[in-house]
Parts: structure tokens; C-alpha cells; sequence
């Protein structure tokens, strides 16, 4: 089951989220309310894996139809 992130909604200027995690199934609806406090809440997007350029996972950006242009040096 899946963790996801959320944050209570700031009523007022400068203050402070309360960030916590839950365990909900993929299926569940997203929380609107905090189940400690009843303050809205909004799931924080987080994560993502960071592929480094260069790296064996990461073809040269030139092999896709992207490039890098000339002045690069690999051509």
C-alpha cells in the first residue's frame, strides 16, 4: 500500500504547515481534511527518480531527437 504525503492548508499568511504520511490503498479518494486536527489538507507531489546525463540509463540527448547542437563537443 502506497504512503503519500500531505500538508494542511495555511489559513493565514506565514503560517506553518503540519506535513504527515498516510497509507492509502491506490484506489482510495485522496484525504480533504487532517484526521488529527479537521484542517483542509492537500497531498504534496514528491519523489522521482533523477536519471544523471550521461549515465548508461540516459542516451545522449542527440540520439532522440532532442540534441545539444554543435557547439558541445561530442559531435
Amino acid at each position: 500500500m502506497p504512503t503519500y504525503v500531505y500538508e494542511t492548508v495555511p489559513s493565514q499568511p506565514g503560517q506553518r504547515p503540519r506535513r504527515f504520511e498516510v497509507q492509502q490503498g491506490m484506489m482510495e479518494a485522496p484525504l480533504n481534511k487532517d484526521p488529527e486536527t479537521g484542517l483542509p489538507v492537500r497531498r504534496v507531489i514528491t519523489g522521482g527518480l533523477e536519471i544523471p546525463r550521461g549515465s548508461a540509463a540516459s542516451p545522449h540527448p542527440s540520439a532522440g531527437g532532442g540534441g545539444c547542437g554543435p557547439s558541445c563537443g561530442c559531435h
